[in-house]
């Protein structure tokens, strides 16, 4: 009993499947990208904290977008880098492992979200109601948010792990290249309905707020640009809306992807790849286009490569 108990616990992991001289160009890749989204998302954060000119509600929030980024990455990479030179059937994990790091990449998937409502509302004040902006998005109003952002996506992400860690489990194989909440429950031979039901309404609720969210703040932002006849603030307000649309616009295409494929159990393998990369396109890209597009970034950035420049010489 003790060595059935103990191989149950026991998982296999799929993983990134690789061919062997693929493995190395493979590890180099993940690599260098898995650095690229510490250095650019911490990064950008430690300038905004240092800097107290940037310590508004937008950047402030900004915070929010690379801290789960990085999160989000290092809750997949490490393992996948640690599983690359392993053979697909002997790549194991322990059930408890496998559990935190579903929860984990649920977290990181569902704050995503929230935050970008939250900053697509400060972009909504900003330009529809300037006078009240500075009464409205108080510190405390930025620290109340984004609580509220991360809260809301752990009550829920822990209770459709939860759903899942109760059930009995008869299977020990995942078919994934990490773990995830699908993953988890189907290594039982339980009745899971409930976990599908629950776990359609929470993805596809999060997405709906999202998306409903955006389109009616910038729906609105877009009536006030087009009868507002100052051409500075329509530019200020195309330049901070383009770049929170295209780090909304790669979240959607990323996750679309994966529904879509879905959809054709024979492109299985494509699917798993987009999983993937729904983890690790967003956050290697987020503080990038943040960084070049936001102008008070921008120049701060600026500055301190030609601080170093000189220092250098």
């Amino acid at each position: 009993m003790e060595n059935q108990t103990f191989s149950m616990d026991i998982l296999q992991l799929e993983g990134l499947k690789v061919s062997p001289e693929s493995s190395i160009p493979a590890f180099v890749l993940l690599l260098l990208i898995y650095i690229f989204i510490m250095v650019s998302n911490i990064g950008l954060v430690v300038l905004i904290f240092m800097d107290s000119s940037l310590h508004e509600p937008m950047y402030l929030l900004l915070c929010n977008m690379s801290i789960n980024d990085a999160f989000g990455a290092t809750t997949l990479i490490p393992r996948l880098l640690s599983d690359v030179f392993i053979p697909s059937t002997e790549r194991y994990i322990h059930y408890i492992e496998c559990a935190i790091q579903a929860f984990c990449a649920h977290i990181h998937g569902g704050t995503t979200h929230s935050v970008l409502i939250i900053m697509a509302f400060d972009r909504y004040v900003a330009i529809c109601n300037p006078l009240r902006y500075a009464t409205i998005m108080t510190n405390r109003m930025v620290v109340t948010l984004s609580v509220l952002a991360w809260s809301v996506v752990f009550v829920l992400v822990a209770i459709t792990i939860g759903l899942s860690v109760r059930l009995s489990r008869c299977r020990r194989a995942i078919f994934n290249p990490f773990c995830d909440n699908p993953s988890l429950f189907k290594l039982s031979c339980e009745n899971v309905a409930i976990n599908h039901i629950y776990g359609l309404i929470t993805a596809m609720g999060t997405m709906s707020a999202s998306l409903c969210t955006v389109l009616l703040t910038y729906l609105r932002i877009a009536i006030v640009c087009l009868s507002s006849k100052n051409k500075a603030l329509n530019s200020k307000a195309l330049q901070t809306c383009a770049t929170h649309l295209a780090v909304y616009i790669i979240l959607l295409v990323s996750g679309g992807v994966i529904i879509i494929l879905h959809r054709f159990p024979n492109l299985s393998d494509k699917r798993k790849l987009a999983s993937v990369l729904f983890h690790v396109v967003p956050p290697s890209m987020n503080a990038v286009i943040y960084g070049l597009q936001i102008k008070a970034v921008r120049q701060k950035i600026m500055i301190i490569f030609k601080k170093n420049k000189t220092e250098l010489k």
